[in-house]
């Protein structure tokens, strides 16, 4: 599986985080600032039902490369 091509989205129904894995440098800011919905030896790595909507968009922002972003829901 090519990492350049893996996009993948996580919702709680109010928003969508998007995961870029070439993006993604494993600067660990995710995990640090909101441990309790980035996991990432899981599977789904991203549980967004354990941190309120705006936590999680806060933690999204942090992410220094964009790897992860955030897509509001229609």
């Amino acid at each position: 599986m090519d990492l350049n091509t893996i996009k993948k989205e996580y919702t709680n129904g109010t928003v969508t985080v998007v995961w870029q894995a070439s993006k993604c440098v494993h600067s660990g800011n995710c995990v640090k600032n909101l441990p309790a919905v980035f996991h990432p030896k899981e599977q789904p790595w991203i549980q967004l039902e354990h941190a309120s909507t705006q936590d999680i968009i806060d933690t999204v922002n942090k992410c220094p490369q964009g790897a992860l972003s955030i897509k509001e829901a229609e």
